[in-house]
C-alpha cells in the first residue's frame, strides 16, 4: 500500500514538472510615462501614462527654443542678431558655455548653445532679451503652453531647472514637439551631434546622440536629471509622415533611447496617412427657400490628411444636411456636417458650408423674375 501511494506521489511531481507554464508576464515599460504622437494630426498612437504629471527637468529648453524659434520665423530676429548677457548668468548652474555678464553673442550661437550644448547660460540670455526678464519669460512660457494645450504642465524656468513646482505630461510635451516639428530654422541644430562656438575655443556635444544615429531625425532633444530621470523628444520624418516619441522617467541613458526607437518604428511601420474623400454624388446641391436661387451648392469646410492603421486604410463617412435652408445664405455658413471613421474611431468631423451666397428673394426681384417669364412665352 505504501508501495503505491509512493508511486501515485511520484506521478503527480511527474505531471508537474511537464506542466504548460502561466503565460510571462508584460514587461514593463522602460520610463514612467510616454507617448508616440504623429505631429500633423496631434493624434496619440500609444502611450502609457501619459497625461500623468511628471518632472521633465531640462525638456523645458524645448519651449525656451520654441519662443526663440518663432521669433526668427516672424522676422523680430534675425540669426545674426547679436545678443548681450547681463547679471542673469552669473551663478548659473549645470552645463554652460562659459558667459560673463557684458558679453556679447548672436541669436545663432546662442541656439547652439541652448540646443547643442544644453547650456543654461545661454537659455537665460535668449529669455532675458526675449521678455525683458526671466520672470516675464516664465509667464510666457505658460502662456505660449496653454495656447498649445498643454493644460497639465507648469514651468518656472527657461533653463529646466529640478523644481517640485514644475511639471509636465508626455502628451503635453508631445504638443510642444508638434510646434516644434514647423519651426524649420531649428532643425538644423537639433540634428547637429557636434559643433563649436568661439573659433573652436568651446566645444558642444549634443546629449541626443540620434542626431548622428538615426535616419530622418529633425529633432528634438535628449535630457537627464536627478528628479527627472533620464527623458527624450525625439522627432523622426518617413514617407510624409513626422512622429514625435517622448519618454519620460527611464532608469538609465539607454532605455531611453531604445524605448523612443521601438516607439518611432512602430509609427512608421503601423500606420500613415491617407486623404479622405467622398463622392461628389453625395454633395448635391440643399435646397434654399426664399431666394433667388433654389439651391445652393456646399464643400468641406477643412479636410486634411488622417493617420490610420496600414492594416486598415478605409475610411467611411456619416454627412447630416438639412432638407432645405432658408435665404439669405452666405458663402462659409455652415449648412451640415461630414465625420469620418476608421472602424468605429472618428477620426474627422468637418461643417459643410455654401460656397457661394444665395440672396433673400424681395417682392420686387419676384415681379421681375415673373415679368421675365411672361415675356418668353
Amino acid at each position: 500500500m505504501k508501495k503505491l501511494f509512493s508511486i501515485i506521489i511520484c506521478l503527480i511531481c511527474g505531471l508537474n514538472i511537464f506542466a504548460v507554464p502561466a503565460e510571462a508576464e508584460e514587461e514593463e515599460p522602460m520610463a514612467s510615462a510616454y507617448v508616440l504622437m504623429e505631429c500633423t494630426t496631434g493624434r496619440v498612437l500609444s502611450e502609457y501614462n501619459g497625461q500623468s504629471k511628471q518632472p521633465v527637468g531640462h525638456l523645458a529648453k524645448l519651449m525656451t527654443a520654441l519662443i526663440a524659434g518663432e521669433l526668427i520665423e516672424s522676422g523680430q530676429w534675425q540669426l545674426d542678431t547679436e545678443l548681450t548677457a547681463s547679471d542673469c548668468v552669473s551663478g548659473t548652474k549645470g552645463a554652460v558655455i562659459w558667459l560673463l555678464p557684458g558679453d556679447t553673442m548672436t541669436v545663432e550661437e546662442l541656439l547652439k548653445g541652448l540646443i547643442i550644448g544644453n547650456a543654461n547660460d545661454a537659455a537665460a540670455v535668449l529669455a532675458e532679451n526675449i521678455s525683458g526678464s526671466r520672470e516675464d519669460f516664465v509667464m510666457d512660457m505658460n502662456a505660449r503652453a496653454f495656447d498649445l494645450g498643454m493644460r497639465d504642465t507648469r514651468f518656472t524656468s527657461p533653463e529646466g531647472y529640478d523644481d517640485e513646482s514644475s511639471y509636465s505630461t508626455a502628451i503635453d510635451i508631445g504638443y510642444l514637439c508638434r510646434a516644434l516639428s514647423e519651426i524649420e530654422c531649428l532643425v538644423p541644430y537639433f540634428t547637429t551631434w557636434r559643433d563649436f562656438l568661439r573659433d573652436g575655443a568651446t566645444e558642444l556635444v549634443n546629449e541626443n546622440t540620434f542626431a548622428r544615429t538615426y535616419d530622418g531625425m529633425i529633432g528634438w532633444k535628449a535630457s537627464h536629471s536627478e528628479d527627472s530621470g533620464w527623458c527624450i523628444a525625439a522627432g523622426a520624418e518617413k514617407d510624409d509622415m513626422r512622429c514625435a516619441a517622448v519618454v519620460l522617467g527611464s532608469p538609465d541613458e539607454d532605455s531611453r533611447f531604445d524605448l523612443a526607437r521601438k516607439l518611432l518604428k512602430d509609427g512608421f511601420s503601423k500606420y500613415t496617412i491617407t486623404i479622405p474623400g467622398f463622392s461628389s454624388e453625395f454633395m448635391k446641391p440643399v435646397a434654399v427657400r426664399g431666394g433667388t436661387s433654389e439651391n445652393v451648392d456646399i464643400e468641406a469646410k477643412s479636410l486634411f490628411g488622417l493617420v490610420v492603421p496600414k492594416s486598415d486604410t478605409s475610411l467611411t463617412s456619416v454627412m447630416v444636411l438639412p432638407l432645405y435652408v432658408h435665404a439669405p445664405v452666405e458663402k462659409g455658413r455652415k449648412v451640415g456636417s461630414i465625420a469620418f471613421y476608421n472602424g468605429d474611431l472618428m477620426m474627422l468631423e468637418t461643417d459643410l458650408v455654401a460656397k457661394e451666397d444665395v440672396e433673400a428673394m424681395t417682392i420686387r426681384m419676384a415681379i421681375e423674375k415673373l415679368l421675365v417669364k411672361l415675356c418668353k412665352l
